[in-house]
């Protein structure tokens, strides 16, 4: 009978051991240390208009740019985003049906801009000059706003646009 119970507890252990051997054959795989969001692909520039800006003391055109629009809600919280360039004589303009207060970000935006705040009336409210890429900092108009204008950083500053200067497009 002692013969028998030992070779019941041979029996188990090796029916033990072969079902193990497959799982430590198989170490688990090492979690990478860097997680990497996948590439979200560069949008190209597409021209639908042109914008002047104005001069309000002269009224002579200071500049004309190529722009794309943003007209509705989607084309409006992407904007510029998963863009890393864009030509010097080129931006987007943000369309709204009101004129109110606007706040802007540079979430996902990879190229400094500078972010001009236009009235209903066509004139540049206030400007947010050299917004840092990819900060979700709010980047408010302080006043309303029905048109919001992004160019390159340093624009601004170059072509003399300033408070009180007008858009046409």
């Amino acid at each position: 009978m002692k013969k028998k119970q030992i070779m019941i507890i041979i029996a188990i252990i090796l029916v033990i051991v072969v079902i193990a051997i497959p799982y430590l054959k198989n170490k688990p795989k090492e979690i990478p240390k860097e997680t990497s969001t996948p590439k979200q692909e560069e949008p190209a520039f597409t021209k639908q208009g042109e914008l002047s800006f104005i001069s309000s003391t002269d009224k002579k055109i200071i500049n004309t740019i190529s722009i794309e629009f943003a007209k509705d809600e989607y084309s409006r919280e992407k904007g510029l985003m998963y863009r890393r360039s864009m030509e010097e004589m080129q931006g987007m303009l943000f369309l709204f049906e009101d004129n109110a207060p606007r706040n802007f970000w540079m979430k996902n935006t990879f190229i400094s801009l500078d972010i001009i705040y236009v009235g209903a009336d066509k004139k540049i409210v206030s400007i947010q000059k050299s917004a840092i890429p990819l900060s979700e900092e709010s980047l408010p108009s302080y006043k309303d706003a029905q048109y919001v204008v992004e160019v390159n950083a340093g624009f601004t500053d170059k072509y003399n646009i300033k408070e009180g200067d007008e858009i046409k497009y």
